[in-house]
């Protein structure tokens, strides 16, 4: 009979990668060490394979297809990000018996033989699995793109998870990738709910998972954790398995939170119990991230199409209306393509949303979009000026 033997949560922000001047090193640091913790864990638990949940920023899924939940079940599991590429070893029994299981419970499961998976996978691979020779199942679920499964429909996902690994002889690690609080791309970036934060650990550290799995997904979209989905996934295959936090980091726009879950270990919870219930404004729907209105599905498509491809971005840079009628744009997304490339506007401190989110992009898409656009002009100048020296 197979057994969960080790479970964990950790973040697995960007900037890990990246670290822009814009980040505070130590934090980024400790983060990473926290993570090699995790590592350590499964030096001491040795697991047979690792299912990794995690989530997609419009790098993988786009709005021609948008799964709820995903199984990711190729020969290999491959993910890129930053220039770093990453081919692990799929543990195929077990996701084709899961994914047949999962349908035949009640879950439309939707599946991928060659999906390349984003930073929310690569950081897993990159600082906790690392070097160590331990076949994946990675399983996505859509946080960014609602409608959202709701965090009981998550648990329940978890729970019919548990059914496939206890009918298989394999010891499993459960690794949940994401949270928390963070608004990536929204006028309130700069504005994480930390305490919100915080009052959840207290819970996590006690296994009081239920105040989580209580809420509802606009109410974790209100305090910018719709990316702890992953984590109450991880709930539903583990119970009431209280939780040990190694770090939480408050970063100046995101809460960075690594935590491990380990069966028949847990450390008395210190300080008084946090209160019963979050304060919710509960102001109605989702107030960050919202479904794309399909009027606007050729502005997107241009987002993540620039993502992807090099030749269009420097289309782009050299003459973006251009580009902007090629796609279809309408006049007022028009009048703003200019300002992908404007690193004057500051997405990330103004209070308020960019020219574009504005007139119907998605803002997560957009923010990555930005990210590769202006590094992109950067990369030109940069030439253009050593040219003009020599």
């Amino acid at each position: 009979m197979g057994q969960i033997v080790a479970a964990m949560a950790t973040v697995h922000a960007p900037q890990l990668f990246t670290r822009p001047p814009s980040e505070d090193p130590a934090q980024l640091d400790a983060d990473i060490a926290a993570m090699g913790e995790l590592g350590k864990v499964l030096d001491e638990t040795k697991p047979d394979l690792a299912i990794i949940v995690g989530s997609d920023h419009l790098e993988t899924f786009f709005l021609s297809s948008v799964p709820t939940f995903a199984v990711i079940a190729g020969k290999s599991t491959i993910a890129k990000f930053a220039g770093r590429d990453y081919d692990i070893p799929t543990h195929l029994p077990f996701a084709e018996q899961m994914l047949d299981e999962l349908v035949h419970n009640g879950f439309d499961m939707a599946y991928s033989q060659d999906a390349e998976l984003g930073h929310s996978f690569a950081a897993v691979f990159e600082w906790v699995l690392g070097k160590r020779k331990i076949p994946v199942v990675p399983i996505f679920v859509n946080t960014y793109l609602p409608p959202l499964p709701t965090p009981r429909r998550c648990e329940q996902l978890g729970k019919a998870i548990l059914k496939t690994i206890q009918s298989r002889p394999e010891k499993v690690a459960i690794i949940a990738s994401g949270g928390m609080s963070h608004y990536p791309g929204t006028w309130k970036y700069s504005q994480p709910a930390f305490d919100f934060d915080y009052w959840a650990i207290q819970h996590m550290e006690r296994g009081n998972h239920d105040v989580l799995l209580n809420c509802t997904v606009e109410q974790l979209d209100e305090v910018g954790n719709t990316e702890m989905l992953p984590w109450l996934i991880m709930f539903g295959m583990i119970g009431k398995q209280p939780g040990e936090l190694i770090t939480y980091q408050p970063t100046w726009h995101h809460g960075h939170a690594v935590m491990r879950f380990i069966p028949g270990r847990s450390a008395a919870a210190a300080g008084a119990a946090p209160a019963p219930q979050w304060d919710f404004e509960n102001k109605g729907g989702y107030q960050f991230y919202k479904h794309p209105d399909p009027a606007s599905y050729p502005l997107n498509k241009l987002i993540y199409d620039l993502r992807h491809e090099q030749p269009l971005r420097l289309a782009l840079l050299k003459d973006p209306k251009a580009v902007a009628k090629n796609y279809g744009l309408k006049p007022e997304e028009m009048a703003r393509i200019d300002t992908l490339a404007d690193e004057s506007i500051d997405v990330f401190r103004s209070l308020k949303d960019h020219p574009l989110v504005e007139v119907g992009a998605h803002p997560l898409g957009l923010l990555m979009c930005l990210v590769v656009v202006q590094a992109e002009g950067r990369r030109l100048k940069k030439e253009q000026q050593q040219a003009v020296s020599k």
